[in-house]
Parts: structure tokens; C-alpha cells; sequence
């Protein structure tokens, strides 16, 4: 005898035979000049939800994906306990009541080449992407000294209008390369993190980011000058913009292609990054000042990368000797004021007293990267406020890394 299908099965099967097939949905291609979008992103820093919002950027923003490739670097893993206390805001607290207070999303510490410590919280999770704000003019300016060792750029010693022709008549004619990377271009700027009021930063950000209206480089070829360049320093995401732009027209395609292929694959990343636009994909510009997204992790091997001189998954993948001149600071260039603890070299911050240095964005994202003991940290937080919490973070990391 021949079993028998269950009555229910025997009719959903008859049924579903007699059924017409349907097309599955398309979604409409997405309208990034969208009102409920433009009011989105204009909402992107607000305290409470911003945990959340800085792991999907991806849904407020056009992007460029950087593509990662196939050969993955492993990163060993060597658990170890990190002991407190460590001190904030006058108070004492063990590692997870620290992480609480300075709003941690993400926690990565690697020493010697393996992840001694990994923590993911509020719903981040291995393969989250995560914005890293101005850590991503560290990035830009990685690029740049790959770029210089290719021949795509000649010299820092070039002129932004050896490449942006377009910029000649604004305050970018006469700056160089170094000066951008330094921060030192003379162009009257204002980098003050209080959005809704009526700074410059305010002004492009509101038209370039949340309204797509125009690309922070065409804000820039508008500039006007400040002082002369290569004498004052003074905190640009408006340099970084151009310094992106540059290399863009100097390699012939968009940063992120370039990077996939210079820097991410190469080194082994092991998911893919991506640049949030400051316009839709057929105007804009990867926001270069501060628009990358990245996993933990990658972010982690991006600082080992660093720490080992360049060298990524068995590869020379950054010039030794541009990792040591974007990080080491130059003659006059070193922290000088009483107290003062952070200097700036290419783009990288460095430390008083110290051969670490560190990327830093917006809202305590950070990248640390100590050579003398072999360590690298990364955490990822959503602050209430831009800035403010540096300088006990920094405090957290050296004691993090003495404890190894």
C-alpha cells in the first residue's frame, strides 16, 4: 500500500497548484531628496537614537560600498580579563559601568597581533558597519601616501590646483598637499560642532549632507583665505573634503573603488566598508572628512595595519615610510601649550610624551594605536555631545594597554 498524504497537505498541495504565480515586489529606487529622508538626516546626532542610527547609516544616505575581497586576514584570539578601576567624571567603575557611561557600542582590543577583547553592545553585532566620523580623514590621508608611492600624486609638495584646476581664484590656490594633511591651509573656516546654529559647518553640512543641494567641494571653491598657508593650524573637515577630491581626479576613479582596491582587499578586511555621499550617486562625492563605515573588526586590523608598518594579511600594503610620516610628529608640529596632550601630524593625532597616536571622530570613535606595547583599541560610542570626553578616554586606553 502507498502511504497516504496528510488531508491538510494533500489540499494546500491542490491548492497551490491552481494558484497564479505572482512577480515578487520591486522596491522603487530610493529617493534621497525625499522629505521624510532630508528630516532623517538632519535628526542623525540626536541623543537616545543616535545609538542606533550611527550602526545603519546605510539607510539614511546614498553610499559607495568598498568592496572586500575574497583572502580574509585572520586575526587570532587570546581572551584576557581587562580589570578596572578606570575613572570617569569623578568616579570610579569597573570595565562594563565604564563602557556604559562614555555610551559604548563596540569595544575591540588586539595585543601582539591577537583579539584579547571583543564586546559588542546595544545590538551591534561582528557585522555591524558602523560610522567612524572624522576617523575617516586618518583613512583619506592612508590613501593619499599609497597614492604618492604609486606615482598618481607626485609630491606633497604639489598644489591642490595641480589637480582641481577648478579651484584656482579661492583660497585653495597656493595650498599644498602637506598643507591639507596638516591642516594648515589658511582657508577661513570654522570648525564648530553646534548644528542648527549659523557656522560655516552647519551651513554645509545642512545643504551638502542633510539637503544634497551641493558637494562640500564646491562649497570649497568658494572659500575665502584666512592666513597665509603652511603657518596656523586650524581643524578642517573642509581640507580633508578637498584633499578627497584630489585624489579622486589623481587616480582616475572614486575614492572608494580605490580603496577596495588598494587598501581593503589587500589587507584582508573581511566584510565591506562603505562612504556615505554628500549628493545622490549621480552628483555626489563620498563625504571624505568624515563619512566611512566600518565593522569592529576591520577597523582593528586598519589600526594593526598600521602598528605593523603597513604590513596587512602578508602584505606591504602602505608604505613603511608613510606610516611613519603621517604618524611621527614633525620638528614644530608636536604639542607646545602647557597641558597640552594631542598633536596633529598627517591627519592622525598624536600624543604628548608618547609614540601612540590615534584616529578620533565625532562622538568618542576611536582608533589607538600604541607601538611600544603592541596594542590597538578600538571603541565606538554614541555620545550625547561631539566633543568632550577625549582626554579620559585616552586615560582608558593607556591604561588598558599597560595592563599587557
Amino acid at each position: 500500500m502507498k502511504p497516504t498524504k496528510p488531508l491538510a497537505i494533500a489540499a494546500f498541495a491542490a491548492l497551490s497548484c491552481s494558484l497564479p504565480l505572482v512577480a515578487p515586489a520591486k522596491a522603487d529606487p530610493i529617493n534621497w531628496t525625499s522629505p521624510t529622508l532630508i528630516d532623517a538626516r538632519a535628526s542623525m546626532f540626536f541623543p537616545g537614537p543616535n545609538y542606533l542610527t550611527f550602526q545603519h547609516f546605510d539607510k539614511l544616505f546614498a553610499t559607495r560600498t568598498v568592496a572586500a575581497g575574497p583572502t580574509v586576514w585572520q586575526l587570532p584570539s587570546d581572551p584576557q580579563q581587562i580589570t578596572g578601576p578606570f575613572q570617569f567624571d569623578n568616579e570610579q567603575y569597573e570595565l562594563d559601568g565604564f563602557l556604559e557611561q562614555t555610551r559604548t557600542n563596540a569595544l575591540l582590543v588586539i595585543k601582539n597581533g591577537s583579539i584579547v577583547h571583543e564586546q559588542y553592545r546595544n545590538s551591534m553585532t561582528p557585522t555591524t558597519r558602523h560610522t567612524v566620523f572624522s576617523m575617516s580623514k586618518s583613512v583619506i590621508a592612508t590613501l593619499i601616501g599609497i597614492a604618492r608611492e604609486e606615482g598618481a600624486i607626485g609630491s606633497l609638495s604639489d598644489e591642490v590646483t595641480d589637480y582641481l584646476p577648478a579651484m584656482k581664484g579661492s583660497a585653495y590656490e597656493n595650498v599644498t598637499l602637506e598643507d591639507l594633511l596638516r591642516m594648515r591651509s589658511g582657508v577661513n573656516w570654522e570648525e564648530r560642532y553646534e548644528f542648527g546654529s549659523d557656522t560655516q559647518l552647519t551651513e554645509v553640512h545642512d545643504n551638502a549632507l542633510v539637503a544634497y543641494q551641493y558637494r562640500w567641494c564646491d562649497y570649497a571653491a568658494g572659500a575665502e583665505p584666512l592666513h597665509s598657508p603652511g603657518e596656523h593650524f586650524n581643524y578642517s573637515t573642509l581640507d580633508t573634503s578637498v584633499l578627497g577630491c584630489v585624489l579622486a581626479k589623481a587616480t582616475g576613479t572614486t575614492v572608494a573603488d580605490y580603496m577596495a582596491e588598494k587598501l581593503w582587499q589587500p589587507a584582508g578586511m573581511e566584510q565591506p566598508g562603505y562612504w556615505i555621499m554628500d549628493g545622490p550617486e549621480s552628483v555626489g562625492d563620498e563625504f571624505y572628512g568624515a563619512g566611512f563605515n566600518a565593522t569592529l573588526r576591520d577597523l582593528g586590523r586598519f589600526g594593526l595595519m598600521m602598528l605593523n608598518n603597513g604590513q596587512a594579511n602578508g602584505r606591504q600594503v602602505v608604505p613603511a615610510a608613510w606610516v611613519h610620516e603621517s604618524t611621527v610628529p614633525s620638528a614644530g608640529y608636536e604639542p607646545t601649550e602647557p597641558g597640552e596632550s594631542l598633536g596633529y601630524q598627517y591627519q592622525w593625532w598624536t600624543l604628548a610624551d608618547s609614540n601612540a597616536y590615534s584616529a578620533i571622530g565625532l562622538f568618542n570613535q576611536f582608533i589607538y594605536i600604541d607601538p611600544d606595547r603592541q596594542v590597538v583599541i578600538v571603541k565606538l560610542s554614541y555620545t550625547d555631545n561631539p566633543l568632550g570626553w577625549e582626554e579620559p578616554t585616552i586615560h582608558f586606553f593607556k591604561q588598558v594597554a599597560e595592563q599587557f
